[in-house]
């Protein structure tokens, strides 16, 4: 079975085919990152006309590179939830016109869930190059979710069948690592610009607080963002009446990367403490990581360092924003789950995992 996925959640047009859930055929996917790069971050607005821009040539570009066409197609998969309703719109209005249009069925997909998905591509065809897992997971699973908007542990005792252990009660791991990197002076995307300046600094700088909190899945990166604007102020000579804005221009590169290391140290540090935590008491069959700051190698280093599992990662590829993803989840849910009709489908930008397992 041969799915189209199409992703539009947030700043990147993508469009992946992908066979049985497991073989990925093409992996299309046109990044705004140089456009918004410019405004410290994505500007809704901007992002939904881009896609507009580029959604079908984005789309018949997955198909031609999977040496595919529209008689090939068995089904599409589309993000419709959570992110930029703007972005999400053009989208599902694609994949609903594509399934009407070519008659296929439609499914769709929960953008933050499809990313534990990407863990579930091992084979691709000649024209890729990942360096994909050996073998899928196997449940139950536990999964650390981890991206801009989103910081989770998830335990899927099957495909559908989860329950969401804990989550961030305040700003995402990946929201932090670019907040900390403007009031730094690093350039936006904060997650690689951050683990790039700790390569050079001292972890053990500055020491940062843990958050701690009644559930001890749940997570808090809000104090330690602060925590790293309060020292910057200390380090630069100034009190909290001091503009934010103007502090990067007090730090020198050395200063700079030592916070950068401090910071990923203690925020890493935290993403492994509550997976360890979880691992012990549920001891799963298998561990993913998944989402955008999955990518970071800190977290991957740490983490097959703290738990007694062979991890199998996803290439840095499928960690952010892709259309891969998107169609592995279509195929699964297509074994359980009708489609929908192309007619009724919505957008809904905030919807939580917790309302969208779906084992039947």
């Amino acid at each position: 079975m041969k799915v189209l996925g199409i992703e539009s959640s947030c700043d990147e047009t993508a469009a992946s085919v992908v066979e049985d859930g497991r073989k990925v055929l093409s992996h299309v996917v046109n990044t705004q990152i140089d456009i918004h790069a410019a405004y410290g971050g994505v500007v809704p607005e901007v992002a939904a006309r881009s896609h507009i821009e580029v959604i079908n040539p984005v789309v018949n570009q997955a198909l031609r590179e999977a040496n595919c066409t529209w008689d090939d197609i068995d089904a599409i998969a589309v993000t419709y939830a959570p992110g930029l309703i703007g972005s999400l719109l053009i989208g599902t209005l694609a994949a609903r016109t594509l399934a009407t249009i070519h008659s296929k069925p439609l499914y769709p997909i929960h953008h933050v869930e499809a990313h534990v998905y990407a863990n579930f591509v091992v084979e691709q065809s000649p024209n890729l190059s990942f360096n994909l897992p050996s073998e899928q997971p196997k449940f139950p699973m536990l999964a650390l979710i981890v991206s801009g908007g989103h910081t989770q542990l998830v335990l899927f005792r099957d495909h559908g069948d989860y329950e969401l252990l804990g989550q961030t009660q305040d700003d995402a791991v990946g929201e932090a690592f670019d907040k900390v990197a403007k009031i730094t002076g690093l350039p936006y995307p904060g997650g690689p610009s951050i683990a790039k300046a700790a390569l050079t600094g001292d972890p053990h700088k500055y020491r940062f607080p843990k958050s701690k909190l009644q559930n001890p899945y749940d997570y808090s990166f809000s104090g330690l963002k602060t925590a790293v604007l309060r020292a910057v102020q200390a380090e630069t000579g100034h009190d909290y009446t001091f503009p934010s804005h103007e502090l990067p221009g007090l730090l020198n590169d050395v200063q700079r990367a030592n916070f950068a290391a401090s910071f990923q140290q203690t925020a890493i540090e935290t993403l492994v403490d509550k997976a360890e935590l979880a691992f012990n008491a549920y001891s799963p069959a298998s561990v993913v990581i998944a989402g955008g700051v999955a990518a970071n190698q800190e977290l991957r280093r740490m983490l097959r360092e703290r738990l007694p599992i062979n991890i199998n990662y996803a290439p840095i590829q499928l960690c952010t924003d892709n259309a891969t993803m998107i169609a592995t989840l279509g195929y699964y849910r297509a074994q359980a789950l009708p489609p929908v009709d192309p007619r009724d489908l919505d957008v809904t930008p905030s919807l939580s995992m917790t309302n969208t397992a779906w084992a039947l």
